[in-house]
């Protein structure tokens, strides 16, 4: 189950229910492959975030995955279900990286 006090959301992939938890670690890892966070949240609102950057957003967030679970298998999952059904999550974990807990 995910915590929205604490950021968090769910993010489906396949059969999976998988939580997003953009922890301090997430983020870091996130920052050091995608660049500046705030430069990432900008191209959010301006509608200019890349479907990788979400992604690989969405990659380095997640708490527990299962096994045999690649990036691809993620990045798939997003375009099969949508951008509309992932925007929920996307929304949650930028207003982690702005307004934190």
């Amino acid at each position: 189950m995910a915590n929205g006090a604490r950021g968090e959301a769910v993010l489906l992939v396949g059969e999976h229910a998988l939580v997003v938890r953009p922890s301090f670690a997430a983020l870091v890892a996130a920052e050091a492959e995608l660049g500046p966070l705030f430069a990432l949240v900008e191209r959010a609102a301006a509608g200019e975030l890349r479907l990788a950057e979400m992604a690989g957003l969405f990659w380095h967030c997640l708490h527990a995955r299962p096994e045999g679970l690649t990036r691809e298998d993620l990045g798939e999952a997003v375009v099969a279900s949508g951008l509309a059904a992932a925007m929920p999550v996307l929304r949650c974990v930028l207003r982690q990286v702005l307004a934190g807990r």
